[in-house]
């Protein structure tokens, strides 16, 4: 009798306990009900103001002021985040001298190259719901305490287990960020600058890049990994001067800080007034049609999702097995291994050059020409460089001027279109319910395919030679072309809400949704 007594005690705490969760829930709701009904009422005016139309003047000088300055807290993170990546290309042929005091073979070489990219996809799959719960900003500040912490490791290394403790400790940082900076910048700017804005970060990216590159020639590695916190400490402290993306703060209810960050990214009042009772009208829409309480699951194999990541995960794949980041990791020794005329530092540090160019070109092409138009010619050019080179090594060791001049073609083109798309597409492609987990799973696939593709690379060179390597590339980057060519949509100018609407139709190939609609908009 004590026993069935004590089980209904139990029954029917827990009975209570559920009750108490359930208004809870309901009185969270409530909250929330009543924090958007006054928001709408101060904002009430909002509903006659006519949509966003090409052409018009959208933020005031002010805004877009705001705008660049807040992306350049982002940058200063981004040329941190290349930092790491164009480590190894110093790093190795100084630990694989004869009087290195951290010998080093070809094998642990390839781990230290490599490794990094194998820490990343553990950083991305975390970045989703780390920036879902803390917000974007937050996400990116957090990022900067492992980097930090990770090149310290790497500077005082004293043998190669401790040297790749801290590659992977940067490798997970990198990952942390990746997501959450190309949705930031994504969620913050207008229609009209989102794609030079969430272009700029690769600018900063091979700045990066440069810039350890340069620092190798005359300084010694260890020297390179303390001088690389520097980035990493003035982004956070940069970060702290900005705004929340206000499309986080809006669907967590949280409408007024939402209004003043809108409002400082905007300039006006009354466009960030019109910008945020759009955001919260698609987010009310979501609600009555009872998509809020969708698993994530669920929703991610919804066609209006599942189109969008098919392509993202495809292009990248392709991207990676078009060299775009071997190339990066294995500089020297690829230049090496091809001939010509120039030495293969030079040549190298070259190549970081022409990235960093045609990085900044291709942000100031991003607001003349379409996205399908770059990565059009992107893929052709890359695709006839590589093949070309293919060809010109496959009849022996390159000499003269041309390998080097090929290669670094190869790398302009690559880098005009296939370098830049990638964040492009995650800032803009993904739906605002699922950008942010989705980004950071996205990331993780493509950092788990690069560590094996980076980790194969010597051997693929050891087994089928530079020539047929090149060949891969230009095949590779073919296959992606024709990909992008049947399946991207043209985002210039569209708001992010237009975009996600051209994915809830039943199209798929972009030219036949044009000649069913007959129209060149999405």
């Amino acid at each position: 009798m004590k026993c069935d007594g004590a089980h209904e005690a139990m029954l029917g705490n827990d009975k209570l306990a559920k009750i108490a969760k359930q208004k809870q829930k309901e009185s969270n709701k409530q909250d929330e009900y009543e924090a958007l009904q006054s928001f709408l009422r101060s904002i009430s005016s909002t509903a006659t103001l006519p949509p966003y139309v090409k052409g018009e003047t959208y933020s005031s000088v002010r805004g877009v002021f705001n705008q660049c300055l807040i992306t350049c807290a982002v940058l200063i993170l981004a040329a941190g985040a290349g930092h790491p990546i164009g480590f190894s290309a110093i790093a190795l042929p100084q630990l694989q001298r004869e009087n290195s005091s951290m010998r080093t073979d070809d094998e642990m070489g390839s781990w230290i190259a490599s490794i990094h990219s194998a820490a990343t996809p553990l950083g991305s799959m975390v970045s989703g719901p780390v920036m879902e719960a803390i917000g974007r900003r937050r996400t990116l500040q957090s990022c900067t305490v492992p980097l930090v912490v990770g090149w310290i490791i790497i500077g005082t290394a004293s043998h190669h287990a401790l040297l790749l403790l801290g590659r992977i400790v940067c490798g997970f940082a990198v990952g942390l960020m990746a997501a959450p900076s190309q949705v930031y910048l994504g969620e913050i700017s207008e229609p009209r600058l989102r794609g030079l804005l969430i272009g700029t970060p690769f600018v900063a990216y091979s700045l990066g890049v440069l810039y350890v590159y340069t620092l190798g020639g005359p300084l010694s590695w260890r020297s390179v990994a303390y001088l690389s916190t520097v980035l990493p400490i003035l982004a956070f402290i940069a970060l702290c001067f900005s705004p929340e993306s206000p499309t986080w703060l809006a669907r967590r209810g949280r409408f007024h800080e939402a209004m003043a960050a809108m409002s400082r990214l905007r300039g006006t009042t009354e466009t960030a007034q019109r910008e945020l009772h759009e955001l919260i009208s698609c987010r009310e829409k979501e609600k009555a049609r009872g998509e809020e309480n969708i698993k994530f699951f669920a929703t991610v194999i919804r066609s209006p999702v599942l189109k969008p990541l098919i392509l993202i995960n495809t292009f990248n794949l392709l991207q990676i097995l078009s060299g775009s980041y071997v190339v990066i990791f294995y500089a020297i020794k690829i230049v090496e291994e091809a001939g010509g005329s120039l030495p293969p530092e030079m040549a190298a540090n070259a190549s970081a050059l022409v990235r960093l160019a045609v990085t900044i070109l291709a942000c100031i092409l991003l607001l003349r020409l379409t996205r399908r138009t770059l990565v059009m010619i992107s893929g052709i050019g890359t695709s006839v460089c590589t093949l070309a080179l293919a060809a010109l090594l496959a009849q022996g060791p390159g000499t003269g001027i041309a390998p080097p001049v090929l290669i670094l073609a190869y790398v302009g083109f690559n880098t005009l279109g296939f370098f830049v798309l990638p964040g492009l597409m995650i800032g803009e492609l993904l739906p605002t319910k699922v950008r942010g987990l989705c980004g950071g799973y996205i990331f993780c696939f493509f950092n788990s395919f690069l560590f094996g593709f980076t980790k194969l690379y010597p051997a693929m060179m050891k087994n089928i030679g530079i020539a047929a390597v090149f060949g891969f590339f230009g095949i590779s980057a073919a296959l992606a072309t024709i990909l992008l060519f049947l399946l991207l949509p043209e985002t210039k100018g569209k708001s992010l809400l237009q975009i996600e609407q051209y994915y809830q139709k039943p199209n798929i190939l972009w030219l036949s949704r044009k000649k069913t609609t007959g129209s060149q908009n999405v």
